[in-house]
């Protein structure tokens, strides 16, 4: 395994994944489990998070405590990304959000920027892409080219389930950038399966559709 690339081993997080791919599953579950899972992996994502240590009154005594000291920032890839918001904020309600628009082409699988609010400069330190599918990597490694361009130093890929193709690509055009996902599919389908070509198998769906109820 490539040593950006860390799926979780975490049970829960499987038991949530396979609650999400059942079709009966219905949105607002669905909602509340990209959330929940959203938090898990954000939580395994920032585990190398630097500290800067300062005294602290408890209610007994002066103590040295640790601080965050880098400022974060969410990157939600719209639609489906914004779900992934709210779990992620529960852990770093400091964190500020940053919205891109990428849709990918039904026709030819590429993504396509419609909306980016960046201010001119960048004000954090590390970035967290939310994308619940890493499919054929191009919405992820467009939005890391957006941020890089922009002058993010540390970018991270935060998502809920990826194909080996999303991470081949995601790893040549970004090997800096680490990926974290709940599972590893495995493949995407092609034009001799019964489905639109560019879908994770077996997948869950279209994670946008499911999450607004517009499947």
């Amino acid at each position: 395994m490539a040593s950006n690339l860390f799926p979780s081993p975490h049970p829960l997080a499987r038991h949530k994944l396979s609650l999400l791919r059942r079709t009966q599953t219905e949105p607002k579950k669905f909602r509340e489990l990209v959330s929940e899972l959203a938090m898990m992996l954000v939580y395994e994502a920032t585990q190398d998070l630097p500290l800067v240590d300062e005294p602290i009154e408890t209610p007994l005594t002066t103590t040295m405590g640790g601080l965050m000291g880098e400022k974060i920032g969410l990157t939600p890839i719209l639609r489906a990304g914004l779900g992934m918001v709210e779990g992620a904020w529960r852990l770093l309600p400091q964190a500020e959000v940053w919205h891109l628009g990428l849709y990918r082409d039904e026709k030819t699988l590429k993504p396509v920027q419609y909306y980016n609010k960046l201010p001119t400069h960048p004000t954090i330190g590390l970035c967290l892409v939310l994308d619940p599918m890493l499919a054929t990597g191009g919405s992820a490694t467009a939005a890391v080219e957006v941020l890089k361009t922009w002058g993010v130093a540390r970018i991270k890929f935060v998502g809920l389930i990826a194909a080996p193709e999303g991470i081949a690509v995601m790893q040549a055009a970004h090997p800096d950038v680490p990926i974290h996902v709940a599972a590893i599919d495995e493949r995407l389908t092609t034009a001799d399966d019964p489905f639109p070509p560019g879908f994770i198998w077996p997948g869950l769906g279209d994670a946008g559709d499911r999450q607004f109820g517009t499947a």
